[in-house]
C-alpha cells in the first residue's frame, strides 16, 4: 500500500503520520539526506553543547548519530504518538539521554529563550501547505519563541518558493539574519538520483531587530556568503540553483535529441553572462566511435546567430560532423573580452569532471573577431548594439542587435574600406576561414557596400520584382516597405533599379537615426522615410486614395517572440490589413512578404488568409533558415503545378538582371552582387 499522501494538505494532518509510521514500521526514514550529507552545515552552526530543540523528527536517525557524536541535549519532539513511542523504545539503552516526546510544534510547553538552536528536517515543507501557510506560520513564531539570543533555526528543506519565502519573510521581518546554503550534490552515478538540490536555511535571532535586511547565500557548506539585497533576489538565487541541478540531471540522463538544453555561465566578478553552452546529442542509431564521448565546440565570436550554431537542425547536422555522442555548442557573449582560443579553452576546461581529456573543435581555430561601434536604447525596441566583426568567409559586416532577443540579427551590411571599391563576386557557398587576427582597418575608414545584400531573402525580395515584368514591362516602379532595419534593402533599391521610387514605413526613430550614421542610410526624393506605425499608414493611404504602388513589401519583424511567428506581427496578416494592401496596389501589382514562421499552423492559417485575397502565391524557401518570402498577385494563378513557373518570367529575371547590371550608381561599394535568374529558380507555387 502506498505511503504517499493523497493531498498536500494531509503531510500537516496527524493523523496521516500515525498511518505513515505504522505501515512503515521501524525502517528509518531519510528526508533529503542523512547525517553524513548534512553534518558539515549542523556542525558549523550548532554547538556539541547547544540546547537543540528538533522540530518534527520522525523516525529519522540524525538525532541519534548526532547524539553518538557528543550532541547529549537534543529534545526531540513529533505530533505522532506511533513515532515517539517507537523512537524512545529503540533507544532506551543505548541512549538514555535521547529523549522523544509528543508535542505539537505549533504549541510547544517550553520556556521562552530555552534552547540555543532548533533542527528542522524537512518539517517546514510538510506544514507549509495547510491553511496557505498559517500553521507553518504558527510552527516558525513557536520556534523563535524558545529560543534564545543568538539561537538558531536550522532547517533543511527543498526551498519550494512559496515555502522559502514564507520563512525567510517571516524571519525579516523580525529583524533576523537569514543565510541559506545550497548543498552541492555529490556524484552519483544513477540515473534514479534525485533532481532537486537540498537548502540549508540558517535564520539567527537578534537581540534588536536589523533594521535592514541581512540575507545572504552560499554554495556547499563553506562556500563564501554573498549578501543579497532583497528577498525577491535571494528566491531567484535558489531558482537558478534548482534549475541547473534539474538540468544536470536531465545531462546525467541524457537529452532528447530534439530538445534544447543550454547553460549561461557567467563572470565570476561581474556576475555578467560570458558564456553559453548548448547540449547536443547525436541521433540515436548513430555509428560513433567508442572513444568519442564528448567534445566542446567554441563559435567563433559573431558567428553565434548563424544557422548551423542558433538552430535546432544546425546543430544536429554539426553534431553528425563532429560525429560525438555529445557536443557542447560554446557561444561567446558580447562586452567580455576574450585573449586567445587556447585562454577560452583554458577558462572552459574546469567545467567537466571526466579526468579524460575532452577534445575542443572549432573553426580552424579561430576565435573569432568582433567590436562594438555603438549601443544606445529605444523606447520601443529597448537596448541595441552596432557591432562590426568578421564572417568565416574573412570578410567584414556591421551588424545591429537588439537585445531583447540576441538571436536575430536586425540588419547586416557588408564593410568595404572608404577608398576601395569592393570586386570579389558573392560566395554562394563559404568555406571555412582560416585563422586570422583582429582587423586592421579602423571602423572610421569603413563603409557600407551598397550593392551587397547580407539577407538572402532581402535578395529574394528584389528578384521578385521580375513578377512586374510578366506581360508588358513597367518603365517605373513604386515600391511601399514597411521596415527599415539599416536600411540596406531600400537603398539597393533605389541605386540599382531604374526608375524606381521607394517609401520606407518606419515606426521606430532611433532605427533611423542608427541607419543613417552607421549603414550609410541617405534618403532622398527617390528614397523617403515616414515615420509611423506601418499598420495606420496603409489605412490612411488606402482611405485616402489615389496613389497605388507596383510593389508593397514587408520586413518588419515581431517583438513578440511567444506567438511562433518572428516576423511579421500577426496585425501584419489579418485579413482586413491583407485586403488594404491589395487595393493599394496597381492592377498589376505585387505583395512582397518575408514570413518566418516556425509553427506550422500558424503558417497554414496565414497562408490560408493571404490566398484569400491573393490567388497566386509563389514561394521561396530560404536554404538554412526559417525565413520563406512570398511573392503575392491579385491576377489569378494558370496552373496548378507546384513546380512550373511561367516562361515569362524566367524572361523577366533575365531582363531585370540585365537592367541592375548597368545601373551603377556610383555609391560606395561594387556593383549588385545578385543573380535574379538563380533566386527564382525553386519558386513553389503556394
Amino acid at each position: 500500500m502506498s505511503l504517499l499522501p493523497r493531498t498536500a494538505e494531509e503531510f500537516s494532518s496527524a493523523e496521516y503520520w500515525e498511518r505513515f509510521f505504522k505501515k512503515r514500521g521501524e525502517k528509518s526514514f531519510e528526508w533529503y539526506g542523512d547525517y553524513n550529507k548534512l553534518c558539515g552545515v549542523l556542525h558549523k552552526y550548532i554547538k556539541v553543547q547547544h540546547k537543540v530543540l528538533v522540530v518534527g523528527c520522525g523516525n529519522s536517525e540524525l538525532s541519534e548519530q548526532l547524539y553518538d557524536v557528543g550532541y547529549k541535549h537534543l529534545t526531540n519532539i513529533d505530533i505522532s504518538e506511533t513515532v515517539v513511542a517507537h523512537m524512545n523504545q529503540r533507544n532506551a539503552e543505548r541512549r538514555p539521554g535521547l529523549t522523544f516526546q509528543q508535542v505539537d510544534a505549533t504549541q510547544t510547553p517550553y520556556e521562552d529563550a530555552s534552547y540555543q538552536a532548533a533542527l528542522d528536517k524537512g518539517t517546514l515543507d510538510a506544514v507549509a501547505s495547510e491553511e496557505e501557510g498559517a500553521l507553518a506560520r504558527r510552527m516558525l513564531t513557536e520556534v523563535g519563541r524558545v529560543l534564545s539570543v543568538g539561537g538558531r533555526y536550522v532547517c533543511v528543506t527543498l526551498a519550494q518558493e512559496s515555502v522559502i519565502k514564507l520563512a525567510v519573510e517571516h524571519f525579516v521581518q523580525l529583524g533576523w539574519a537569514v543565510r541559506l546554503h545550497c548543498l552541492l550534490e555529490e556524484s552519483r552515478e544513477e540515473d534514479d538520483s534525485f533532481a532537486l538540490p537540498v537548502f540549508v536555511l540558517v535564520c539567527t535571532k537578534f537581540r534588536q531587530p536589523m533594521p535592514t535586511p541581512i540575507l545572504e547565500m552560499c554554495v556547499g557548506e563553506d562556500g563564501a556568503p554573498v549578501r543579497l539585497a532583497q528577498v525577491s533576489e535571494l528566491l531567484s538565487t535558489v531558482r537558478e540553483h534548482q534549475a541547473y541541478s534539474v538540468l544536470k540531471k536531465r545531462l546525467r540522463t541524457g537529452t532528447d535529441v530534439s530538445s534544447d538544453v543550454s547553460l549561461t555561465l557567467c563572470d565570476a566578478k561581474t556576475g555578467l553572462p560570458r558564456y553559453t553552452l548548448t547540449v547536443q546529442d547525436c541521433l540515436p542509431g548513430a555509428k560513433v566511435p567508442r572513444s568519442n564521448h564528448f567534445a566542446i565546440f567554441i563559435v567563433p565570436q559573431g558567428s553565434e546567430t548563424a544557422w548551423l550554431y542558433s538552430s535546432s537542425e544546425g546543430r544536429k547536422q554539426l553534431a553528425a560532423s563532429a560525429n560525438f555522442r555529445r557536443l557542447v555548442v560554446v557561444a561567446m557573449h558580447r562586452n567580455q573580452e576574450y585573449t586567445d582560443i587556447q585562454a577560452v579553452q583554458s577558462e572552459l576546461s574546469p567545467m567537466h569532471s571526466d579526468p579524460i581529456q575532452v577534445p575542443f573543435l572549432s573553426v580552424g581555430g579561430d576565435l573569432g573577431w568582433r567590436e562594438e561601434v555603438s549601443r544606445g536604447v529605444s523606447e520601443l525596441s529597448g537596448e541595441y548594439c552596432v557591432e562590426n566583426v568578421k564572417g568565416e568567409d574573412g570578410e567584414l559586416y556591421r551588424r545591429l542587435v537588439f537585445l531583447s532577443n540576441t538571436a536575430i540579427i536586425q540588419s547586416e551590411s557588408r564593410l568595404v574600406s572608404s577608398n576601395t571599391a569592393a570586386s570579389s563576386q558573392k560566395k554562394k557557398n563559404k568555406k571555412k576561414a582560416k585563422p586570422t587576427a583582429a582587423p586592421t582597418t579602423s571602423s572610421a575608414s569603413l563603409s557600407v557596400d551598397s550593392g551587397f545584400l547580407c539577407c538572402a531573402y532581402q535578395e529574394v525580395m528584389v528578384a521578385g520584382l521580375a513578377m512586374l515584368g510578366m506581360g508588358n514591362p513597367h518603365n517605373k516602379v513604386s515600391v511601399l516597405l514597411v521596415g527599415l532595419g539599416g536600411g540596406g534593402l531600400p537603398q539597393f533599391l533605389r541605386d540599382f533599379v531604374p526608375d524606381v521610387t521607394v517609401e520606407v514605413i518606419e515606426i521606430d526613430p532611433v532605427v533611423m537615426e542608427v541607419a543613417k550614421e552607421w549603414f550609410g542610410f541617405r534618403p532622398d526624393d527617390r528614397l523617403t522615410v515616414t515615420l509611423g506605425d506601418g499598420l495606420e499608414r496603409i489605412s490612411a493611404l488606402e482611405k485616402e486614395g489615389g496613389r497605388l504602388f507596383d510593389v508593397v513589401m514587408f520586413d518588419v519583424d515581431n517583438k513578440d517572440s511567444t506567438m511562433g511567428m518572428s516576423g511579421p506581427p500577426a496585425e501584419f496578416v489579418e485579413s482586413l490589413i491583407l485586403k488594404k494592401v491589395s487595393n493599394l496596389l496597381t492592377p498589376k501589382g505585387i505583395f512582397i512578404l518575408n514570413l518566418v514562421c516556425r509553427n506550422l499552423a500558424l503558417r497554414k492559417s496565414v497562408l490560408e488568409r493571404i490566398n484569400a485575397v491573393f490567388p497566386t502565391i509563389f514561394s521561396k524557401k530560404i536554404e538554412g533558415d526559417v525565413n520563406e518570402v512570398l511573392l503575392c498577385s491579385c491576377r489569378e494563378k494558370k496552373t496548378s503545378d507546384a513546380t512550373c513557373i511561367p516562361p515569362s518570367l524566367t524572361q523577366a529575371a533575365k531582363s531585370l538582371q540585365s537592367a541592375l547590371r548597368f545601373n551603377r550608381t556610383g555609391t560606395s561599394g561594387s556593383s549588385p552582387h545578385i543573380d535574379i535568374a538563380e533566386l527564382l529558380t525553386d519558386l513553389k507555387i503556394v
